[in-house]
């Protein structure tokens, strides 16, 4: 049993039991973004004074009189949606192997079609923006893969035009868990671009491990 396919993972009664209600939603945010209290992003003050709108807290700054929430400089600032439902999209889309098209999400949050369209679109952007950044360090292993190569007749092994050149590169922590892995495209296995794709990807004194591939002697 390959222990990465097979790991438990958040089951949905558990999401359920800790983000099933719109409280417990709205103090994960609160413990997730504010876990030492109000703070003014614009001057740093901690004096505040807090009142409800629309049935949302929020905290005006003694010093600049700016107003904030929970929400504000999220994706889901300008949603009238409880926290549950975004939450709960949240989960499913990142538990599904496969995607998970809008009329599907829609069904399960009971939302419109055009808010379960417009939520995936923006957490799918959102998930993508962050791993564009993500950087891996400490253990670090990788190989060479290719997609495509369907078509019959055509030459066999990784040489054929019609396949795409792919770096996949795992970090591992060092009780050997997998922290975190990225599946990027390169123009071709070239020591030129796997310099490239090193300086945007790996941290500076990682450790990396991979097959005799010349192009990986780039690294």
């Amino acid at each position: 049993m390959n222990k990465v396919q097979f790991q438990s993972g958040l089951s949905l009664p558990t999401f359920l039991k800790r983000y099933g209600s719109e409280a417990q939603c709205k103090t994960a945010l609160q413990h997730a973004r504010r876990p030492d209290g109000f703070v003014c992003p614009r001057c740093q003050a901690r004096a505040a004074t807090q009142f409800i709108r629309y049935g949302h807290r929020y905290w005006q700054c003694v010093a600049y009189r700016r107003q904030t929430s929970m929400r504000s400089g999220t994706l889901m600032e300008q949603s009238k949606l409880p926290l549950r439902t975004w939450l709960l999209a949240m989960y499913l889309l990142g538990q599904s192997k496969t995607n998970l098209s809008a009329l599907e999400l829609m069904r399960h949050l009971g939302v419109s079609y055009p808010a379960a369209w417009r939520m995936k679109h923006k957490l799918m952007r959102a998930m993508a923006e962050r791993e564009a950044r993500r950087q891996l360090g400490s253990v670090v292993q990788l190989d060479d893969a290719y997609l495509g190569g369907e078509r019959n007749g055509g030459k066999a092994g990784s040489g054929p035009e019609n396949k795409r050149p792919f770096v996949i590169a795992v970090e591992t922590a060092d009780d050997g868990r997998r922290r975190f892995a990225v599946i990027d495209p390169v123009p071709a296995f070239s020591k030129a671009a796997l310099a490239q794709w090193n300086s945007h990807r790996l941290r500076p004194g990682s450790d990396v491990y991979s097959d005799r591939l010349g192009a990986f002697r780039a690294l």
